[in-house]
């Protein structure tokens, strides 16, 4: 059996309204919000009783998704949102965008921090990280023509 495709990736945010925002101003498309909440759901986490608010966001092409999560209850227990980019597990989400520049000048006016430089690879991208809301690490990446 083969997988079918990758439905999202999920990130835990502690403001999801700044959070929303970052992401609509990189170009994802608010799909849905909700309240995810009781047994059944801690029976998935194993954190037993939940409420969770999550804000689904679409990338223009209708292909990848990122889920937005608030926990209310319980408490978020760790923070991993200042390790380096070189520490262990799941760490950053990367976009592909038109123009970097501009990109940037636009996320920077949301309290974006670029981590170290933008730099140019091989003639073939422009990359670069950033530290978005509440510390969150983005890797932008704008394909350069040939």
């Amino acid at each position: 059996m083969a997988v079918k495709r990758m439905d999202n990736v999920g990130i835990v945010v502690d403001d999801l309204e700044e959070a929303i925002a970052f992401f609509g101003e990189i170009g994802l498309e608010l799909e849905g919000r909700a309240m995810v909440e009781g047994e059944w759901a801690g029976r998935v986490t194993g954190l037993g009783d939940q409420t969770v608010e999550i804000a689904m966001m679409r990338t223009p092409d209708g292909h990848s998704r990122l889920e937005l999560s608030r926990f209310i209850m319980p408490e978020v227990v760790e923070d991993h949102r200042n390790a380096p980019v070189n520490a262990l597990g799941y760490l950053r989400v990367m976009f592909a965008v038109d123009d970097i520049d501009e990109t940037l000048a636009r996320l920077r006016q949301r309290q974006a921090q670029l981590v170290g430089e933008v730099v140019d690879y091989m003639n073939v991208y422009r990359l670069c990280y950033i530290r978005g809301p509440g510390g969150l690490l983005i890797g932008l990446a704008q394909e350069l023509g040939s």
